[in-house]
């Protein structure tokens, strides 16, 4: 009898408890299995926007390999506008540019770099792009342009790459103090082992400057 009345004891202190607190465990288990549900749908979004986003940049390099510039304009197009957010665009991005300006077209590999620049969310995309849509504006005499792209803020390991793009810029406008100035802290800022010093050497002594010996 004793175990009864201890057992109905527990029971009563169990409902008041409830009563109390119930509809805050109710609510803290409804958002609890709610934000559950929202985080595993958000994964199976990305899991599945990675998959297409992946398919479709396979189909932007079967128009790569057969040299079809507009299948890989439009590729790289779907991408952006449907998957901008996923690395697969930026790099579809570098590879539509690279795509349209060996078919000389100018525009479009302006069109690409310049998206990849206001959309990467890479730092080393954003980098190599802006370093890349300086060489299409040096190819179209659009020096200042290009000289202002170049003074935006680039990760340390381009610096090297920056100056020599700049410098090339300079030479163009015929400012050769400068430029011979930029390509020594070229020299000074890559690496001694990377393949380009040699020809930024040149093109320093081009500019009427002396490459440091080795």
């Amino acid at each position: 009898m004793a175990y009864d009345l201890e057992e109905q004891e527990q029971i009563a202190t169990l409902k008041a408890w409830w009563n109390q607190y119930g509809n805050v465990v109710s609510w803290v288990l409804i958002i609890a299995c709610a934000g559950y549900a929202a985080w595993s749908g958000w994964n199976y979004y990305l899991r599945n926007q990675s998959t297409q986003a992946s398919q479709l940049y396979e189909e932007l390099q079967r128009g790569v390999l057969a040299k079809d510039n507009v299948r890989v304009q439009r590729a790289a197009t779907d991408m952006e506008d449907r998957f901008g957010r996923t690395a697969y665009a930026q790099m579809s991005g570098l590879t539509a540019a690279k795509s349209a300006f060996d078919a000389n077209d100018l525009k479009a590999a302006r069109a690409q770099l310049q998206w990849v620049v206001d959309h990467a969310t890479d730092d080393e995309y954003k980098a190599v792009a802006r370093l890349r849509l300086a060489g299409v504006l040096l190819d179209e005499k659009a020096y200042d342009e290009g000289l202002k792209l170049l003074a935006a803020d680039f990760p340390p390991s381009f610096a090297g790459e920056v100056a020599n793009r700049k410098g090339d810029i300079l030479v163009a406008q015929n400012k050769m103090d400068e430029a011979r100035a930029a390509y020594q802290q070229a020299l000074e800022k890559i690496d001694a082992r990377s393949p380009g010093r040699q020809l930024i050497q040149l093109k320093l002594e081009a500019a009427g400057g002396s490459a440091p010996k080795a």
